[in-house]
């Protein structure tokens, strides 16, 4: 198995939490920081196939950068391509930690969800 990325936000308490998790259950990683090197376009859009289309999944909607940019009443109306593009561009943006594995993706700490890569 390749090792995954997890990308995270040093202040982020859930990011230490998954990075506990994922040390505590012996998964080799590679921690890469979401706000200087944001998940890249390809990855986003496979993370988003994974939760079906759904682009709001992917945003971290309680983060500074998303209410000061009003997402939540622009995301709607955004095309897939412009949230993605905007998500790659911004990592404050996206919601973390978002992992990357060898069968799909992980966004946001789910212990249950996590198991499952453990």
């Amino acid at each position: 198995m390749k090792i995954l990325k997890a990308y995270t936000y040093s202040g982020c308490g859930t990011c230490k939490k998954a990075v506990r998790f994922l040390r505590d259950h012996g998964v080799a990683f590679e921690e890469i920081p979401i706000r200087e090197h944001p998940p890249t376009e390809k990855e986003l859009k496979g993370a988003l196939q994974s939760y079906k289309g759904e682009v709001r999944r992917l945003f971290n909607t309680s983060g500074r950068d998303y209410k000061e940019m009003e997402l939540s009443k622009k995301l709607p109306s955004l095309s897939e391509a412009e949230a993605i593009a905007l998500l790659a561009g911004n990592g404050n943006l996206v919601k973390r930690p978002f992992v990357v594995l060898d069968s799909g993706y992980l966004v946001g700490f789910n212990e249950t969800d996590w198991a499952k890569i453990a």
